[in-house]
């Protein structure tokens, strides 16, 4: 559970609940009471009004008026909601586009600048194509949700990341890469990372891709990647993101 999912059911719990307590919040959202007592102080930066009564009779109470309406997303998830559309754009005329565009503007003036700076600075490292019929898809997995929030980090920041990869033949290996763009062939996802082992690129499906890890500390140059023709940036299909 990423801080995010943390918060918002610290959130959901207390309004259910009405008045709870520290020990029941610890074991509705699984974890110490230190973090929750360091998740309250944030959410309470963040604007939500909890109040804190000692003795019998006491606890948390959320006051229902802070709770904000305005859209709390961070740039990973605004991000999947932008090529989750783009994709199905890049797939074919679909209807309602001209009301996914207006939800997806909304969203964007939510962020606050630099975050809207980060959604730029991913969306420029998309790219998006058609799949050969000749790949075999029968082995496809999920791909692993955790990979998103460390490719946001290691993409803004430009920072290596190691996996463990499994290849066609089921060949396990630890790899370590520096990441350059991510690339969809719907329905396959791929990280095109420069590989320093290798001194060249390589193209990494992400369903075969499990427990990723930024290297802090360390830092990278952007290279050039060099797509077919048939691959194009996905700010070209995602039409309401053109001038973000």
């Amino acid at each position: 559970m990423t801080v995010r999912q943390r918060h918002d059911s610290i959130i959901r719990f207390l309004r259910r609940k009405g008045t709870t307590t520290i020990a029941e919040l610890t074991q509705e959202v699984g974890i110490s009471r230190r973090t929750v007592l360091r998740d309250l102080s944030k959410l309470r930066d963040e604007g939500f009004v909890i109040h804190s009564e000692p003795g019998r009779g006491g606890g948390l109470q959320l006051d229902q008026r802070s709770v904000q309406t305005t859209v709390r997303l961070s740039v990973a998830e605004v991000f999947s909601l932008v090529i989750s559309v783009s994709t199905v754009y890049a797939m074919g005329r679909v209807p309602f586009t001209t009301l996914a565009d207006t939800a997806l503007a909304k969203i964007e003036k939510s962020l606050p600048s630099d975050k809207l700076n980060d959604l730029r600075r991913l969306l420029d490292c998309l790219y998006i194509g058609t799949l050969s019929q000749q790949v075999n898809l029968s082995n496809m997995r999920a791909v692993d949700t955790s990979l998103l929030p460390e490719f946001e980090t290691a993409f803004l920041n430009q920072c290596p990341l190691k996996f463990r990869y499994q290849d066609v033949n089921g060949k396990k290996s630890q790899r370590q890469v520096e990441p350059q763009a991510m690339l969809i062939l719907p329905p396959l996802w791929y990280l095109v990372a420069w590989d320093p082992s290798r001194q060249d690129f390589r193209h990494f499906r992400m369903d075969r891709i499990s427990d990723p890890e930024v290297i802090e500390g360390e830092t990278f140059l952007r290279r050039h990647v060099a797509f077919d023709q048939q691959v194009s940036p996905v700010r070209n299909f995602a039409h309401g993101y053109k001038s973000v």
